[in-house]
């Protein structure tokens, strides 16, 4: 087995990417039928050239959603969903879980706190179940030797 996972969302990557493209097709088109269609108002180059960048702002947006990335060693995981990384060492995860109906996994914390693992979704099915047991792998491989070796031996 790795010693390593790596896991990022994969149906949203391919859904994500479709609907960028028909959002800068279509937004391509409206602007080049902008100044050949006649509905009573001037438009001008600049107007196609703003037209053409709202596409492109609104494909960099679904775009946005294929962000998320869990990556986990012996030492730690690193989440990275949509507004930012952070990295917790296995010591202070209490859990994985995936909780039923959830969208994604999540890391359980100390009281009672949770940090969703946007990159591990439910919608993906399988690699999504490999990714969690491979969490739980490297989680149990590295709190259980600290766990044994508190215990005092007698």
């Amino acid at each position: 087995m790795s010693a390593s996972v790596n896991a990022r969302p994969r149906k949203v990557r391919f859904v994500s990417g479709a609907i960028a493209a028909v959002f800068v097709a279509v937004f391509t088109v409206v602007a080049i039928l902008l100044r050949t269609t006649s509905t009573g108002v001037f438009f001008q180059v600049s107007d196609q050239i703003a037209m053409v960048g709202i596409g492109v702002l609104l494909a960099c947006g679904v775009l946005w959603l294929t962000w998320p990335r869990v990556t986990a060693d012996a030492a730690g995981v690193t989440v990275r969903n949509l507004l930012g990384r952070t990295r917790y060492p296995w010591e202070s995860v209490v859990g994985i879980s995936f909780p039923d109906g959830a969208a994604w996994a999540r890391l359980e914390l100390p009281d009672d706190e949770y940090v969703p693992v946007m990159a591990v979704q439910a919608i993906d099915g399988d690699r999504a179940v490999t990714a969690i047991r491979e969490l739980r792998r490297l989680h149990r491989a590295a709190v259980e030797p600290a766990a044994g070796a508190a215990e005092p031996q007698g």
